[in-house]
């Protein structure tokens, strides 16, 4: 069966009750995500075999983020442990008018100050067919980078699938290296991208408000490219959205239905969950629009459910591909 691999921090998640605010905040609820971490999750959560590589701090709070990912169904048997801390983000949601907030705290981690020699890619890639990553990971630290661009070669030279979230973080890169000077040589490694109007203004210098004419350029910039894939939001309010997901091949510009997001629950990890379901779809379905529509019903069903990642199945997914969205009691 078809597996993947991805690679990146997990941080350990602090979220205020209900739709407090920090200064209203007598407790948090605790929980663990991390981008691509959350795309293994959900995969797994489909059925499908998933391995996510990184790196914890050698104490409780590592070992606890560590179980959390354990019960998910992915293989966690590439979790290093190392010096450092567990990044940490904090989270207050929103409601109609008024925007969630987050604020990270994840300088220091053991994941910033992993050693890139550790990570043996030959054998943790061995048996898989795709391997994903995102902007995320370089953007943390210079070992970061290095491992991230270590991964994607050995994932070329094995003829594997590499797909990257470009996720453009600007307070994130604080080492000395900017984006544009990192991220084109690891997006030159891949076949298919998540990749915005603003991803490809800030990193690559593309203008354009047109996203055919922004994936056509990135193309030609870098020539393994088969696909370039977003979503469309279209914000009504906090808890109202409306999502849409499209594509373009080279050729052919794809767009899915759109889906209704009212109200929502927790957006965090949408966009993880469109990515693991387009890599789902494409594996399983071989069809464009089928694989698009599938990633954006999971997103879409993300945002549904509080937490970092998509505990959905693939009948629920298809559920909602077919139309059935009334909510409505199941027994």
């Amino acid at each position: 069966m078809s597996k993947t691999v991805t690679f990146g921090e997990i941080m350990m998640r602090l979220t205020t009750p209900g739709h407090q605010r920090f200064a209203q905040a007598a407790s948090l609820g605790i929980t663990y995500g991390g981008g691509e971490a959350n795309v293994s999750a959900a995969l797994a959560q489909m059925g499908m075999p998933a391995a996510h590589v990184t790196v914890f701090p050698d104490n409780d709070l590592g070992r606890a983020a560590a179980a959390f990912f354990l019960k998910s169904g992915i293989d966690t048997s590439h979790f290093q442990y190392g010096p450092g801390r567990l990044g940490l983000y904090f989270m207050e949601t929103g409601e109609s008018l008024r925007p969630s907030r987050i604020v990270y705290d994840r300088y220091e981690s053991a994941f910033a100050h992993l050693d890139p020699a550790a990570f043996d890619w030959q054998q943790i890639l061995a048996g898989a067919n795709w391997f994903h990553w995102s902007g995320i990971t370089p953007a943390v630290s210079a070992p970061a980078a290095r491992a991230t661009a270590d991964a994607i070669q050995t994932a070329r030279q094995l003829g594997i699938t590499v797909s990257a979230d470009v996720n453009y973080r600007r307070v994130l890169w604080q080492y000395g290296k900017k984006a544009d000077e990192v991220m084109p040589d690891l997006v030159a490694g891949c076949d298919v991208i998540v990749c915005t109007l603003g991803d490809a203004a800030d990193i690559f210098g593309i203008q354009t408000d047109n996203f055919q004419e922004m994936a056509r350029r990135m193309m030609q910039r870098f020539p393994n490219l088969k696909k370039v894939i977003a979503t469309r939001r279209d914000t009504l309010s906090a808890s109202h959205n409306r999502l849409t997901g499209i594509c373009f091949d080279g050729t052919e510009y794809t767009e899915s239905p759109t889906f209704d997001l009212n109200p929502i629950v927790d957006r965090i990890g949408g966009g993880d969950a469109f990515m693991a379901g387009f890599i789902y779809g494409t594996m399983q379905y071989g069809d464009t629009l089928r694989a698009l529509t599938f990633a954006t019903a999971a997103s879409s069903l993300k945002h549904m459910i509080e937490g970092d990642f998509n505990l959905v199945t693939v009948a629920e997914v298809e559920q909602v591909m077919q139309g059935e969205v009334s909510g409505r009691l199941l027994r």
